[in-house]
C-alpha cells in the first residue's frame, strides 16, 4: 500500500470518530505516520484533560485505525 493511500486510511479513521470526540468537546489531528506501522495524532480541545483520554486512544481511536489499515501497530499520541 503506498504512503498517500495509508494516510488517506487513516484520515478516514479518524473522520469516524471525530464526531464523538467533538461532542464531548475534543478533536484530533493526524501529526504523521512512522515507518507504516505508528500513527502520530494529537488530541484536542477537552480531550487534553480528560481523564479517560488513554482509553479513549486505544479503545476508540486506534481500534478505528486498525479497522481502516490494519498494518497499524499503535497510535501514539503527541502533547505539545
Amino acid at each position: 500500500m503506498s504512503d498517500e493511500t495509508l494516510r488517506k486510511r487513516v484520515q478516514d479513521a479518524l473522520d469516524e470518530i471525530r464526531p464523538f470526540l467533538q461532542s464531548d468537546g475534543g478533536d484530533i489531528s493526524l501529526l504523521s505516520i512512522e515507518n507504516g506501522k505508528t500513527v502520530k495524532v494529537q488530541l484536542e480541545g477537552a480531550c487534553v484533560s480528560c481523564s479517560v483520554n488513554q482509553m479513549t486512544l486505544k479503545s476508540g481511536v486506534e481500534m478505528t485505525i486498525k479497522k481502516y489499515a490494519p498494518q497499524i501497530e499503535k497510535v501514539i499520541n503527541i502533547e505539545v
